[in-house]
């Protein structure tokens, strides 16, 4: 077991995750990836917004794919045992497991960060696979290939949180594109590589908005990526378009396996009716709390960390909005709404509990100027601040209904 391969962090996170008081078996999920492991090949991206238990299911997957441990411990007890392929693949695979948010509090530039991954990476292939002869100055993707063609051996790789530099400061476009072959290198038509899961708040078409000028697009051309039209500025030119990419808004698979359902919700207020000497939340309270997301398969979803830590704590409170870049709220709906023009009058008509009509696009959500009420939106409803449904924008609750208030006595609107 190394640093990335068949590490522990992934069981031993799953693990605690599945011993706590308000666990929802979420593993039948397996199930649907198996076949991805056996066809091989296969990548998958499913991106959500914050808090939405991605990285719960990313450890899922690493805990029960990956070889050295002793998931039946976990998993006997779980829904995905009743799958006839549970033990084909229990704890069977190699896993690369990768939480790109783990970064040193003092890198301060891209090639410091991606050279430390490749480096920890490279030294457990290396301690693995001592037989094969690698490359002094190799690549990661190299070096599993060079494993393959000496052992046969194939590689599950699960990339957690694979937006998270985005959101650094020293992330420039030069660096994007040196992400891009990174990802592409290690997944993109890789024998080596079996299956790819990866997981994050950004929709992975993001990456290719700043290649426009490499492939000579007008400002008039359009593009098509994962079906979709898209406007001027993004390219057609998908050095990752092996993904299989699914949003919550879009894309009906695998939502419900990404917060909680209604009858999840149902399920866990017993459980705190049972729990709590003295409960005071009530059921409808949960609802009107924390409810309100819709998905492209027409369900509702709660927000899996506010439900918990609201029955948890008996304690009603903005649980999510407190846990993140809150202030992304203020940026988008106050600090441009003097300049694109409605923004400020539909802003208020949100607060008031109106619908208003937006057409999402949710690559808009990287873009360091947002010009336009679409492309605000837009980033508001991939970050989770908005939901979606049936081409309008609404404030799915009071956890969120709190916090446009707040920022617009602070702002000063006339309501």
């Amino acid at each position: 077991m190394g640093y990335f391969l068949n590490s522990r962090d992934s069981f031993i996170l799953y693990q605690s995750e599945t011993t706590m008081p308000y666990f929802i078996d979420k593993s039948l999920m397996l199930g649907d990836l198996i076949p991805f492991v056996e066809q091989g090949n296969q990548s998958l991206c499913i991106t959500r917004p914050r808090r939405f238990g991605k990285s719960v299911i990313a450890a899922m997957i690493g805990a029960y794919f990956s070889k050295g441990q002793d998931g039946g411990t976990v998993f006997d007890s779980l829904k995905i045992a009743d799958n006839p392929k549970y033990r084909d693949h229990l704890n069977q695979h190699d896993v690369i497991y990768i939480d790109f948010s783990k970064c040193d509090d003092d890198c301060s530039n891209y090639r410091d960060y991606i050279t430390n991954i490749k480096d920890l990476l490279r030294e457990d292939l290396h301690e693995a696979w001592p037989e094969v002869r690698f490359r002094e100055k190799g690549t990661p993707y190299e070096d599993m290939k060079r494993i393959f063609e000496k052992t046969g051996t194939r590689f599950v790789l699960v990339f957690d949180e694979w937006d998270f530099i985005f959101q650094r400061d020293f992330f420039t476009e030069k660096d994007r594109k040196s992400y891009v072959s990174f990802l592409a290198n290690m997944t993109k038509g890789a024998a080596c590589v079996s299956f790819t899961y990866m997981t994050g708040v950004l929709p992975i078409y993001v990456l290719h908005r700043p290649l426009m000028q490499d492939v000579g697009l007008a400002s008039h051309d359009s593009a098509t990526i994962n079906g979709e039209a898209f406007p001027n500025k993004y390219s057609q030119s998908a050095t990752l378009n092996n993904f299989m990419e699914y949003t919550m808004a879009t894309q009906p698979m695998y939502n419900e396996y990404f917060g909680f359902t209604e009858e999840e919700v149902d399920d866990l207020y017993e459980r705190y009716c049972s729990f709590q000497a003295k409960p005071v939340i009530t059921r409808e309270e949960l609802s009107y709390w924390y409810d309100g997301y819709h998905t492209a398969a027409g369900t509702r979803m709660y927000n899996p960390r506010s439900v918990v830590y609201a029955l948890t704590n008996n304690h009603l409170s903005s649980y999510w909005t407190g846990s993140g870049q809150y202030s992304e709220i203020s940026t988008y709906i106050a600090g441009d709404t003097g300049k694109i023009d409605g923004l400020k009058d539909d802003v208020i008509m949100l607060a008031a509990g109106e619908s208003v009509p937006a057409k999402v696009e949710e690559y808009a959500a990287t873009a360091m100027n947002l010009n336009t009420k679409e492309e605000v939106f837009s980033a508001m409803v991939v970050y989770g601040f908005l939901n979606y449904e049936e081409g309008c924008v609404q404030i799915p609750n009071k956890e969120l209904m709190d916090e446009f208030e707040k920022t617009i006595r602070r702002e000063a609107f006339e309501i």
